[in-house]
């Protein structure tokens, strides 16, 4: 099987090019499913209805979230009410949503896990226990592919993680940091990875946000509220080739204009 991982979509203009550009990388890849990671795909940050009906609309079969998954009101109901949008399963139990689920191709089960890192983060439930649980739950299931979306400030965090997981799941993605790194890799016992997918919105800008503002931020330490960039934008991700027994074959990444 061929499994899409699509870094950060940020905003309107990251949902248009994902809606532009994923069909004919479906078709021309031969690409079996879609992983998305949608928490900032909302204007601002987070992720609405609107913005998850857009990437499922493009083609997406799952879509992971991170720390701004809960950030819109209505993201709650949206957690709740469809198990294909996820938020990190180390959140507290009082956070509507999952972490976990389970698609079903016929031939065989994918299950997808959303992880979120504690380095440099919020204290969360440890991420190796929550990875361990939910792979026992996985293999419960019946699920020959196992996903893993760990979304982390720390390239050191994601990568532990990932040679912890290897051989015990199919593939490993880091998200959050928007910036796609040059690891793509299969590790030794045959698990897939990459430290950071990189992102999907504009590309003249500071993580999506305008270049301006983040300056503003960051130089002069003045509270600034955020706004996405305009113009060009770019789609950035991965490709893991994956066998029907769960094993990595290839990893590649994408990087599309």
């Amino acid at each position: 099987m061929k499994i899409l991982c699509v870094g950060d979509v940020v905003g309107s203009a990251g949902c248009n090019i994902l809606k532009s550009k994923l069909p004919a990388l479906k078709r021309n890849f031969g690409i079996d499913a879609i992983i998305v990671n949608g928490e900032n795909s909302a204007d601002g940050n987070g992720i609405t209805p609107q913005s998850a009906a857009e990437i499922f609309d493009a083609g997406a079969d799952v879509i992971t979230g991170g720390n701004h998954s809960l950030r819109q009101s209505n993201a709650w109901h949206l957690h709740e009410d469809n198990p294909f949008v996820l938020r990190p399963a180390n959140f507290t139990d009082a956070a509507p949503g999952c972490g976990y689920c389970l698609v079903d191709f016929g031939f065989t089960k994918m299950a997808v896990i959303n992880l979120i890192g504690n380095v440099y983060m919020e204290p969360y439930s440890c991420p190796f226990e929550t990875a361990d649980r939910l792979i026992s739950q996985a293999k419960k299931d019946g699920a020959s592919i196992i996903a893993v979306d760990i979304h982390a400030e720390a390239t050191a965090e994601k990568k532990a993680l990932a040679f912890y997981l290897d051989g015990k799941v199919s593939f490993v993605f880091g998200t959050h940091t928007h910036v796609q790194t040059a690891d793509c890799q299969v590790l030794p016992n045959g698990t897939g990875y990459i430290t950071d997918l990189g992102m999907t919105g504009p590309f003249l800008s500071v993580l999506g946000v305008k270049p301006e503002l983040s300056i503003r931020k960051i130089k002069d330490k003045v509270p600034t509220r955020f706004a996405n960039a305009e113009g060009s934008c770019l789609l950035e991700g991965c490709l893991f080739t994956v066998t029907r027994d769960g094993k990595c074959e290839k990893a590649e990444a994408l990087r599309i204009f």
